[in-house]
């Protein structure tokens, strides 16, 4: 049975169009002009994205990450290596991000495999963070059952003690992915639904395809 109070929550997107002619030729070119225009519209955490990684049963799974940097190499961003979500890429190292910029009336969405950054890499984001986010990383251990709250409220005290004199060292299970893009799509919502959508495939002799997708 449909619920007609959710059902009629609609909008009509008239923000801006996406045209092929005026796109860059590489995805990661065009994501950074669309970066510039987020930063600029000092939208909430712009770098907020949707992970999406699989089971090699096929089970998806989902949840929201940082991005904390992009090139042409691919999208960073940093995590426990042992949560739900390392096991998994660990097993099946694909995955699809997902940015939603609803001011802009935007989606950008990244498909690729995915690998891990050098430890050096990890070591200067980790040292870059505060204190308290150090702990944090050293003390949960992601993804796990634990009894209560208390349990890392406790262990963040030991540590926050133990760590008085000198600060933490990245732990060995915590560190850094790189999604190395192989398509990406640029959605720019239109009106009547009739949304741009552009897809970015990667060549197998290199270079980029530009395709138009049905909305």
């Amino acid at each position: 049975m449909i619920n007609q109070k959710i059902a009629d929550l609609r909008q009509d997107y008239r923000r801006a169009t996406l045209n092929e002619r005026e796109v860059a030729a590489h995805p990661v070119q065009q994501f950074d002009h669309w970066w510039q225009e987020v930063l600029a519209g000092e939208i909430e955490e712009p770098n907020a994205m949707t992970l999406a990684t699989c089971t090699p049963e096929g089970m998806p799974s989902a949840r929201i990450v940082l991005l904390k940097s992009f090139d042409e190499k691919g999208f960073m961003f940093f995590t426990n290596y042992e949560s739900r979500k390392g096991q998994e890429l660990a097993e099946n190292p694909r995955a699809t991000l997902l940015f939603f910029w609803k001011e802009l009336e935007r989606q950008v969405r990244v498909e690729g495999r995915v690998v891990k950054v050098a430890p050096a890499v990890s070591d200067e984001y980790f040292d870059s963070r505060p204190v308290g986010s150090r702990i944090g990383a050293i003390a949960s251990p992601q993804s796990r059952v634990i009894p209560g709250r208390e349990v890392l409220e406790e262990k963040v005290k030991s540590l926050e003690a133990q760590y008085l004199q000198h600060a933490p060292q990245r732990p060995e299970h915590w560190g850094g992915y790189l999604v190395v893009p192989e398509k990406v799509e640029f959605w720019q919502g239109r009106s009547s639904r009739l949304h741009d959508r552009l897809l970015y495939t990667l060549e197998p002799a290199g270079g980029w395809k530009i395709e138009r997708l049905a909305p």
